[in-house]
């Protein structure tokens, strides 16, 4: 049976781990059971966890020290809390089902604080636990640096490049870790790696560089380019594709959908008939921004057209060779090799394991390159010698959607705001490559972080930016106050009554996707279908910050009731009704029963009922549970069926289904007579 995957999808939009995967040697003298002393001197310690129990283990920390160490998920998915010596929460982790859990924190307050293991969602079996490292906060930059990064310092974890590039130099760089783990070669910060949809940038270069020349314009419709796209009624322009505001299909959401694995073949053509199947725009051209790699493959057929050239060898020629980066090429596909690259590996319950590339990925990711050569891309950002100050102008610049709103992307480049400063940035993840990009134009300085590493946190690189770039950042006045009145502001926050009434499930329209709101002991979670949870942390009574993101979710009330809920990032809101809830019996469960066929995606799904719930079979993949919603609407825990909604009939009797996700909508499915 084929295991559903989960993937990034080339970019890392919000949902990202607060941890990392990694293994730690350890010694082969026999492993004390449950002996928190023994910990905190540093010993393998082994645990055995029921449901609903937890182990803590207490450790005594001087303030300013740094602290970090892994438990080992051997049997069980477990969760990490760090409790301080008030009583606080400081932090948790809760990254990968299995492997390594890896928890650090800075300790502020001298004391004993507590190490809390938990199992996940009422499991129950056995880890082991370690702590690797107490000692000193570092007090300069690289040191940090090296600590922010200890799960990677190591010869057995794939690993990761972190720079730090001011006006145009490279002024740190240092790789962690290793780059192949078959024939034992570090990460060093020369070798190129994937970087997923941070490529976007690159294509929209490729593509301004035509519009200048007179070759196209990004009014184009699209269809000038690409005649045998359907017309939805609506122009499709060459800047929808840009700034994903063109309502199309995303690939690597839909293809799922198929029972298609990310490492199997896919032709690039597969972009073109996606389209072409589609029945109609999930939006009108300029109406919402959905995040959409179908788009930027097109591109690639549009240069093709045009140029005479393969994509490759056209980036080559005109973006590449001109900024003299020698060191950055196009996959092809995932057999092209890329001469000194790290190879990029996940993990499973046996350990890391070598991982591809996405099929037909180029233009929408596929480049490979490395610190150096990005230091020579943000400098012509400052200092625009290809293209110009025009189009170094328009790839910066925000567009409009219909309604007037002013977008927080521009042509394949996220334009915000951190700590004071004007930020270009974009994040990138392959399978198992992740990438984070930042420019602050204004101080022409940036720093990236390249990792090869499927669970590598990207959240690090806002912890270098504050190390690096410290005198450069602002403190916002209220971050000041809310440090100082930190106690009065404890008692402004959400009681348990009111944490409590958080609890639901929380949907989006507009984005297709379910928020599910979970409390474990006093803690409030937020989980995206797919995703791991994270933590909420109370800043009000209704507002909450993601823990590990740079977002917030506000619940909304009328009449005492909770409602529903805003998700807020990056300048951006997105609304979530509160669900009504069902709770179906046997008999309106075994209703939906049946096998269904979408003509659109021409993939048969068998909907069964098994253990008093219901299931989904795509052929080849593993059966996935469905969860109730409200009337006819199911979720599930695989991200591309974020909704399954069901209709019926004049009669009341079930005769299909549309299945939708963040990035793909509707997509209809017809229940299939019995033969």
């Amino acid at each position: 049976m084929k295991t559903i995957f989960r993937l990034l999808f080339l970019y890392l939009v919000v949902f990202s781990c607060s941890n990392n995967n990694a293994s730690y040697q350890t010694s082969d003298e026999q492993i004390p059971v449950n002996d928190p002393a023994l910990f905190a001197e540093g010993k393998l310690v082994a645990g055995d966890l029921a449901k609903e129990e937890a182990d803590q283990y207490e450790l005594e920390v001087t303030a300013g020290s740094f602290v970090f160490g892994q438990v080992n998920q051997k049997t069980l998915d477990v969760e990490v809390s760090i409790i301080d010596p008030t009583g606080e929460e400081i932090a948790s982790f809760d990254g990968p089902a299995s492997g390594m859990e890896n928890f650090n924190f800075d300790a502020v307050i001298e004391g004993t604080y507590k190490i809390e293991v938990s199992p996940f969602e009422e499991q129950e079996g056995e880890y082991t636990i370690q702590l690797l490292k107490m000692e000193p906060l570092a007090d300069n930059p690289g040191e940090k640096v090296d600590q922010l990064l200890s799960a990677y310092d190591n010869d057995f974890t794939p690993g990761a490049v972190v720079g730090v590039i001011e006006n145009g130099e490279v002024t740190y760089d240092k790789g962690f870790g290793m780059a192949n783990l078959a024939y034992d070669i570090a990460f060093t910060t020369d070798m190129p790696s994937n970087i997923g949809s941070v490529s976007k940038q690159f294509t929209a270069m490729g593509i301004l560089l035509l519009e200048k020349e007179g070759k196209l314009s990004l009014e184009d419709d699209i269809r000038t380019h690409l005649p045998e796209l359907p017309d939805f009624g609506k122009t499709i322009r060459i800047k929808n594709l840009l700034n994903h505001t063109n309502g199309l299909r995303e690939i690597y959401n839909m293809m799922p959908m198929r029972g298609w694995d990310g490492e199997d073949n896919l032709l690039r053509e597969e972009a073109i008939r996606i389209v072409q199947r589609q029945p109609e725009l999930q939006a009108d051209p300029g109406e919402e921004f959905n995040y959409n790699n179908t788009a930027f493959i097109l591109l690639t057929h549009i240069v093709e057209r045009i140029t005479d050239q393969t994509f490759p060898e056209y980036m080559q020629e005109k973006v590449f060779a001109p900024l003299e980066m020698n060191n950055t090429h196009i996959r092809r596909d995932p057999g092209h090799i890329i001469p000194n690259a790290a190879q990029g590996y996940i993990s499973d319950d046996n350990g890391f394991r070598e991982a591809g590339d996405l099929y037909a990925a180029y233009g929408a990711g596929g480049i490979y390159t490395t610190i150096g050569d990005f230091a020579k891309w943000l400098q012509n950002f400052h200092d625009p010698q290809l293209g110009g100050a025009d189009i170094i102008k328009k790839l910066t610049t925000p567009d409009t959607l219909n309604n007037g709103d002013t977008m927080s992307y521009a042509l394949g480049l996220g334009i915000s705001e951190y700590k004071g400063l004007k930020r270009y940035s974009h994040t990138g993840g392959d399978i198992a490559h992740r990438t984070n990009l930042v420019y602050f134009p204004e101080i022409n300085k940036g720093v990236v972080t390249n990792s090869n590493n499927g669970a590598f946190s990207l959240a690090v690189t806002n912890d270098i930016i504050d190390v690096f770039l410290e005198e450069h950042l602002e403190i916002e006045e209220e971050e000041i106050e809310k440090d100082i009145e930190e106690n009065e502001e404890k008692a402004r926050l959400a009681s348990p009554e009111q944490i409590e009434a958080y609890v639901g499930k929380y949907q989006s329209e507009q984005l297709g996707i379910i928020i599910e709101v979970t409390l474990e002991g006093d803690q409030l979670k937020a989980e995206f279908a797919g995703q791991d949870p994270l933590n909420l942390k109370a800043i009000s009574d209704k507002e909450f910050e993601y823990q590990g993101v740079e977002a917030t979710l506000t619940f909304h009330t009328e009449d005492n009731e909770v409602t529903g809920a805003t998700h807020s990032q990056g300048g951006s809101d997105y609304s979530f009704e509160r669900t009504a809830g069902f709770d179906p019996s046997k008999e309106e469960l075994q209703a939906y029963t049946g096998r269904y066929f979408s003509k659109e995606i021409e993939t048969v799904y068998t909907i069964t009922y098994e253990e008093e719930v219901l299931k989904v079979e795509i052929y080849g993949s593993e059966k996935i549970e469905l969860s109730p919603l409200e009337f006819d609407k199911f979720s599930s825990d695989a991200f591309f069926i974020a909704e399954m909604a069901f209709t019926r009939n004049s009669s009341g009797k079930v005769i299909g289904f549309a299945v939708g996700n963040g990035r793909t909508k509707g997509v209809k499915f017809e229940r299939m007579s019995n033969i």
